[in-house]
């Protein structure tokens, strides 16, 4: 078997705002304790064990030493089992990206790999222990490395769905659904998007800051849709304006961008 020596990188993170629990009554930060109602005391991480409950409050103790012994082929090592069309897993089953780096011995094989499925146009399928977890993940090709992404088993993944009433739909509603999203097809360019509520957020607590008072705006009701084809050809016209809007100042940018 040809083994790849790796270190695995977190690919995300987080850019929520995040807020502390304060008491109202003077603003002291509220501060969280692990409670034991045995010895009624708090206690620090250095006491606290890991335990299965077997049956009401019945547990079996788990100590690290216990993890360390899993009889386990994924432990610290990603192990392939298959190669997939990436169009063949669906999205619900992603949960998290990481980046792949090799190590300095395994650069050849890493760049193989990495070549082979670019070319093949596959996904690599594996299984990898992380968290005292056995995760199932995939491996891809990207933009000169390989990224992996832990996958949710099927079991993890609700099956609850909606069964929708029959409902008729016309040719004439469908070609002009159809034509809204014709309009509105592009390539995916993640750096068209922003988190507008995370700005919105920080403009208020800015304000706040500075003693000011932001005006409240309004957020417009939805409109009662009578008739789904007015509501249709509406977006359509909606749609035809951004993409004008948009195509504007893409050639206002291209002129400044010649005249610089």
């Amino acid at each position: 078997m040809v083994s790849i020596p790796v270190k695995l990188y977190t690919a995300t993170e987080n850019k929520d705002i995040s807020f502390h629990m304060l008491h109202k009554e003077c603003g002291a930060r509220i501060k969280q304790q692990r409670w034991c109602p045995e010895h009624e005391r708090a206690v620090d991480m250095s006491e606290i064990a890991r335990g299965y409950e077997y049956a009401r409050d019945e547990h079996v103790v788990m100590t690290d030493e216990d993890f360390e012994k899993l009889p386990l082929a994924s432990k610290q090592t990603v192990e392939l089992a298959a190669f997939v069309k990436a169009e063949e897993i669906d999205p619900v089953f992603y949960e998290k990206s990481y980046y792949l780096e090799p190590d300095a011995k395994g650069v050849k094989p890493f760049a193989l790999l990495m070549r082979a499925l670019k070319e093949k146009g596959l996904t690599g399928i594996a299984k990898i222990a992380v968290r005292n977890k056995e995760q199932l993940c995939a491996l891809r090709a990207m933009d000169g490395t390989l990224m992996l992404e832990t996958l949710f088993y099927p079991d993890e993944v609700r099956a609850e769905k909606t069964d929708l009433p029959d409902v008729t739909v016309s040719e004439k509603e469908l070609d002009m659904a159809n034509t809204l999203i014709d309009l509105l097809t592009e390539e995916f360019d993640p750096e068209k998007y922003k988190d507008d509520y995370r700005e919105a957020l920080m403009q208020v607590i800015e304000a706040k800051l500075d003693g000011e008072e932001l005006e409240t705006i309004v957020a417009p009701r939805p409109a009662k849709v009578t008739d789904i084809m007015t509501a249709l050809r509406a977006s359509v016209d909606a749609a035809k304006k951004r993409r004008a809007e948009e195509s504007e100042e893409s050639v206002s940018r291209r002129r400044i961008a010649k005249a610089g």
